[in-house]
């Protein structure tokens, strides 16, 4: 792979750690229950970005808008050449949204049929208009967004805190959960390291220049540069301009892990800062023995973009007879 493309799918993937820390997110509080842009020109600025990087994912089938409780979730349908008969659907990282998975779109086109959803509360054209308070809020908004699309179950692959969102419908909601694919997901196999909420909190200052955004971005995908490219552009606008309302997520127990009732794939990157990946690999190993552990050695947290294919392979060899 040329270093110009493995920069490229390295900036896709920032959408999976851009303001991820959730800590952070309080220090800017405004009155405002909800999710909400912090005037007309920055809300200006994060589209223009979202709507130039959204220009490298393949052709969208359908834009589906689903009225939920808690606001308006924004789906894209993708048609894929893959025989899975239930759908996959892909969660993002914080601050982040459907741009995010412009690299892994071709491959798991391979696998089925795909949605990409912009995470209700977050930055992106999912509109929240209702507080959400606590995990079980979190479980409801998305398993009302998924009951309103036309299949009657999903296979979710989730990517950083969309893991833990996926992971925390299937604990409490799972009739429309067919699998469960995490990648190097936050808050479900161990806890966020110190140093990296330290880092964090320069991040989630909108105040501060673009740098200490930018820095905190590229801390959390091994080191790779993320200036000037349409996705890291777009990243970093979110931060910088949208007042995040959400509740920390609650650490999945080892006990509700142990308890799901669906299949799981994890997947769990090496180099990640987002937790002890020894841990990780020792909670997903002792508590779903069910489900298929695969460590990727090399890979930063940004591990969606950095392989691509890997994932799509691994999750269609997962998937397999559940097809």
């Amino acid at each position: 792979m040329s270093s110009s493309k493995r920069r490229r799918r390295w900036l896709i993937a920032l959408g999976v750690v851009a303001g991820l820390v959730v800590i952070s997110a309080f220090a800017t509080r405004t009155p405002s229950p909800v999710g909400h842009w912090d005037g007309a020109e920055g809300r200006d600025r994060f589209m223009a970005a979202y709507d130039r990087a959204f220009q490298d994912l393949p052709a969208v089938a359908d834009a589906v808008d689903v009225r939920t409780d808690y606001g308006v979730v924004r789906f894209y349908r993708f048609a894929g050449s893959g025989e899975a008969s239930a759908p996959l659907v892909l969660l993002p990282g914080r601050s982040s949204g459907s741009p995010v998975w412009a690299d892994n779109m071709p491959s798991l086109l391979e696998v089925g049929d795909v949605y990409t959803v912009d995470l209700l509360g977050e930055p992106g054209r999912s509109v929240q208009d209702r507080p959400i308070v606590d995990d079980a809020d979190q479980a409801a908004w998305l398993h009302q967004a998924l009951a309103g699309l036309p299949e009657e179950r999903f296979h979710l692959v989730g990517l950083s805190i969309g893991g833990w969102s996926a992971a925390n419908l299937a604990i409490r909601q799972p009739d429309l959960v067919a699998s469960l694919t995490l990648v190097d997901a936050v808050f479900v196999f161990d806890d966020l390291p110190l140093g990296t909420i330290v880092r964090s909190i320069p991040a989630a200052m909108p105040w501060l220049p673009k740098s200490w955004r930018d820095g905190f971005n590229s801390y959390t995908a091994g080191g790779a540069p993320v200036e000037d490219v349409p996705v890291a552009r777009m990243i970093e606008a979110g931060m910088q301009h949208y007042q995040l309302r959400l509740p920390q997520p609650t650490r999945i127990t080892e006990e509700q892990l142990a308890a799901l009732d669906v299949p799981v794939l994890a997947l769990i990157a090496g180099r990640s800062v987002m937790h002890d990946p020894e841990v990780a690999v020792a909670t997903a190993e002792r508590t779903l023995p069910a489900a298929a552990v695969r460590v990727y050695p090399e890979a930063s947290h940004a591990i969606n973009g950095e392989y691509p294919d890997q994932i799509a392979a691994d999750i269609a060899e997962f998937l397999g007879g559940r097809a």
